[in-house]
């Protein structure tokens, strides 16, 4: 039996007993109706909370915006499948099911504050130290996440980011071109197209960051995530970025990426790390 064999039979047991004392819950985000309406009415935000055993509890929580290219959500390996992992960490998941938006930026923007709001509205009840609540986000989902981490103040602004395999830049030479679209329209004005351009607003105040990606990514071009990782480098903003050799585009918590077990150990480190 090989090292990453081992590994993986210890984590499926140790989780299989952390699961069983997880509490899980969904909550309607608007339950009064969202402050930005949709061009879909039939499409709405919720949250599903992963909270973990209180003997683990480490008090960090992390909401976590699934991939889909802002047409789409790929909830169930960038999203749900995460939660045991990070439950076993002392971690609270929070899984957001944001709205598209159809051109409407303002749509799932809206959302992903909201739901960094309600985690800290409910921070006590939840036990979560408010002040350690970070987003996580993966493909355009790390687009959302990382403008929220660049744009969003006050109690929706994360203390942290995750971000797997992201959009970051609206740019067309560099974007992936269906989230693009999908969030600002086909023709969107210049000025638009930088101010969602992540990478051109970072800043001092922008949290730390966790970055992975592959080298041999065909869909969302690898230079979004490292050249988002040089501009926090440049404004002292203490990042991580992991770029593995293989594995493409869209892996999230699937054991089937080849660097599966590597991913998992460096998150980790790096959650312990702070």
């Amino acid at each position: 039996m090989n090292i990453k064999t081992i590994l993986l039979t210890i984590g499926i047991i140790t989780t299989s007993v952390t699961a069983s004392a997880q509490k899980v819950f969904d909550i309607d985000l608007w339950p009064n109706g969202p402050e930005v309406k949709s061009t879909d009415r039939e499409d709405t935000a919720r949250v599903r909370v992963f909270l973990p055993a209180e003997n683990r509890n480490t008090r960090r929580a992390v909401v976590i915006c699934p991939g889909g290219g802002y047409s789409h959500m790929a909830i169930e390996h960038e999203g749900y499948d995460w939660a045991t992992f990070f439950n076993q960490e002392g971690i609270a998941v929070i899984v957001l099911k944001y709205r598209m938006p159809h051109g409407k930026y303002e749509v799932p923007i809206s959302d992903a504050e909201e739901a960094m709001r309600l985690v800290r509205r409910n921070a006590e009840e939840w036990r979560i130290n408010p002040s350690d609540v970070g987003i996580m986000g993966s493909s355009a989902g790390g687009h959302l996440a990382s403008t929220i981490a660049t744009h969003s103040t006050g109690t929706a602004k994360p203390d942290f980011q995750i971000l797997f395999y992201p959009v970051i830049s609206m740019n067309p030479e560099f974007t992936h071109r269906g989230s693009h679209d999908n969030l600002l329209g086909e023709k969107p004005r210049k000025k638009r197209e930088v101010e969602f351009s992540n990478d051109l607003q970072v800043s001092r105040l922008t949290p730390r960051a966790w970055i992975a990606l592959s080298f041999n990514d065909d869909v969302v071009m690898p230079i979004n995530g490292s050249n988002y990782y040089t501009e926090l480098y440049k404004h002292d903003v203490p990042a991580s970025i992991h770029v593995y050799p293989t594995g493409g585009h869209g892996w999230g918590f699937r054991s089937s990426f080849e660097y599966h077990i590597e991913m998992l150990l460096e998150l980790k480190a790096w959650l312990k790390s702070f």
